[in-house]
């Protein structure tokens, strides 16, 4: 398992690494959770930059600076709302929003990322998906950070989420043996 990877309960908006992630919405103009918070505390800098991105995708991820955040970029991705009946492949969204993330982080020679849990907040993903996608996804992309952070801010995620790359150590070790 890689050293690269860390899994934290802390608020987002305190870490000081090259980007962090903000779940947002498809207007990127802040809204509840951690997108709201994000925007109040980058300051109006933010909102501005964000009106000229014109959106964003579900499943797509835009870049910004971080305004008054420790960050000194943020990037925006939009899960899919797992209410939305309408809404189809959700889980392959939801794994586009850390692709795109990461390759919008590489292309800016960013080093250290931060992601909270994606859609695990009011767009109700279930934490057990939500941890699976972003644990893969930052191991196949951990060779191309030095730290990738996963950012709980509720206690019983931040479990969720030790718990399950934990039990990929454990099954990872127990395959490797002769």
């Amino acid at each position: 398992m890689n050293n690269k990877i860390e899994i934290i309960k802390e608020d987002i908006t305190n870490l000081e690494v090259d980007a962090i992630v903000n779940a947002a919405n498809n207007m990127l103009m802040g809204g509840g959770g951690v997108d709201g918070i994000i925007h109040q505390k980058a300051g109006k800098e933010l909102s501005e930059a964000c009106k000229k991105l014109n959106g964003c995708a579900t499943g797509e991820a835009k870049i910004t600076k971080g305004y008054n955040l420790k960050a000194k970029y943020i990037i925006h991705t939009v899960a899919p709302k797992w209410y939305d009946l309408n809404e189809k492949n959700k889980e392959e969204l939801l794994r586009k929003c850390y692709i795109n993330s990461f390759k919008l982080a590489k292309e800016n020679n960013l080093k250290r990322i931060a992601f909270p849990c994606l859609g695990a907040g009011i767009y109700c993903v279930p934490i057990s998906v939500s941890a699976k996608i972003s644990i893969e996804e930052s191991l196949k992309n951990a060779d191309n950070f030095d730290k990738i952070i996963l950012v709980c801010y509720k206690e019983s995620d931040y479990i969720y989420y030790k718990k399950y790359y934990n039990d990929l150590k454990l099954n990872e070790k127990v395959t490797k043996r002769p």
